[in-house]
Parts: structure tokens; C-alpha cells; sequence
């Protein structure tokens, strides 16, 4: 029974998993990363997770967590025995988008910060779901925890990280790749390019989803998660010898 490493993404914590982990840790040993709060990189915030965390790796990142897995590959694949890449992209940052990360580090560092973050929950979820009482309030307060500092590290962070996509053919290790059918920030095409570079990856839309899948659809992810693990890293039950 591997343990799951949680990779929040960009100033998040264990709150975008809150809903999912009760299921989850009945079936598996579960642990939240905090690295991303830590360190200015992501090659330093792997690092540090590796000297952290012994042994093999069962990762699931949630968009700026998706990219920092991939780090985690880049960095130790022979300890990463398994990926799910939620709502996150192999792509540099586009010119376009450093300018919009830029512009908004300036208002964070201006005091301008709920202005930001309101704007951003359109972005955020999925236009037309119904969302459960209190959904944005728990978004916008994990995004206040974090505060302006993190915000902009880790904004400037995900601005300087590598081209993923010329390692994804090398990756060996089961990967699961999912993301809302409504994601702005990460759109499927960005999760469907994965898949198609992965050797034998799982491709998962999710419906009625943005970009923070695991706040919007918790249950659907839950089992789309624990049927991977299922077939990718329960070894089932041991046959006695000579039994047939």
C-alpha cells in the first residue's frame, strides 16, 4: 500500500484536498507536501522534498503540484513509481502569461491582493457548475494563508520553470492526467498534450469541473484516483505456491 505524496498547487495547502482525503486515506497512507511554501524553485523545492520524503514516490499534483512532480522526475526517476497530473501543463509559461503573472506580483507587492484574487475565481472554477455553499470562501481563504510573499515566489517560480514536454516520452513510471472540461488555466489540450507524449498514460476529462477539480468534483476525482492506484500499485493478493 504505497503512500500518496499531495502536491498542492500555486499558494495552496491541504485545504484543496480537504474533501478528497478522507476517501483517499482509508485505502492508502497520505502525506501533504509543504515544500512549495519553503523554496523559490521548483528544482529546489523537489530537492528538498526528496531529502524529506525516503524511499519510492506516488505523486499527485494539483497544477503548480503537477509541475512540480515532473521536477521530481526530472530530478529522481528511479524513486517516482507513479504520477497523477491534475489540471497542470507541461508548457513553458508564454510570453502573454509571464506579462499577466508580472502585472498581478505588482499588485500583490502594492497591497492589492483581494483585488487579485477575486478576479481570479473566475478563472478558477467551472462557469456553470453549481458550486456547494461556501466553495469560493474556502478557495479565497487558502489564498489569503499563503499571503502576498508566497504568492509572488511561487508565481515567479512557475514563471522560470523548464519546457517539460521534451522528457515526457522518457517517463516509464503509470501516469494519470486529468483536468476539468472547463479548466481556463490549464485547458484540456494542455492535459491531452501530456497524455500524448506519456507512454501509455490515462487521459481522464472531467465534467462539471474547472480548474480546481479537486474542490468542484472531489468524489469523481477520489475514484478516478483510488481506480488508478488500484491497477497501477496494489500488487492484489499473493497466490500460495502451487495454487492454481
Amino acid at each position: 500500500m504505497p503512500t500518496l505524496t499531495l502536491l498542492p498547487g500555486l499558494a495552496c495547502d491541504a485545504a484543496v484536498w480537504q474533501d478528497l482525503l478522507p476517501s483517499l486515506a482509508t485505502h492508502h497512507p497520505v502525506w501533504v507536501a509543504s515544500v512549495h511554501s519553503r523554496h523559490a524553485t521548483l528544482p529546489a523545492m523537489a530537492a528538498a522534498l526528496l531529502a524529506e520524503r525516503a524511499g519510492p514516490l506516488w505523486l499527485v499534483g494539483c497544477s503548480m503540484g503537477g509541475m512540480l512532480a515532473l521536477e521530481l522526475w526530472r530530478q529522481a526517476p528511479q524513486r517516482v513509481q507513479g504520477m497523477a497530473l491534475l489540471g497542470t501543463t507541461a508548457r513553458p509559461d508564454t510570453p502573454e502569461l509571464v506579462a499577466l503573472r508580472t502585472q498581478a506580483c505588482a499588485l500583490f507587492a502594492a497591497g492589492r491582493m483581494e483585488e487579485v484574487l477575486r478576479a481570479n475565481v473566475l478563472f478558477a472554477f467551472h462557469p456553470l457548475h453549481t458550486r456547494p455553499p461556501g466553495l469560493v470562501d474556502t478557495y479565497l481563504a487558502m489564498l489569503r494563508r499563503a499571503g502576498a510573499t508566497q504568492l509572488i515566489t511561487q508565481n515567479y517560480a512557475v514563471m522560470a520553470r523548464a519546457d517539460s514536454r521534451p522528457t515526457l516520452r522518457s517517463i516509464t513510471c503509470p501516469v494519470l492526467v486529468a483536468c476539468g472540461e472547463a479548466d481556463q488555466l490549464t485547458p484540456p489540450e494542455h492535459s491531452r498534450e501530456i497524455a500524448a507524449l506519456v507512454p501509455g498514460a490515462q487521459l481522464e476529462i472531467l465534467p462539471g469541473a474547472g480548474h480546481m477539480l479537486t474542490m468542484e468534483q472531489p468524489a469523481r476525482v477520489a475514484a478516478l484516483l483510488l481506480g488508478w492506484l488500484a491497477r497501477r500499485a496494489d500488487p492484489g493478493p499473493v497466490q500460495a505456491p502451487g495454487a492454481t
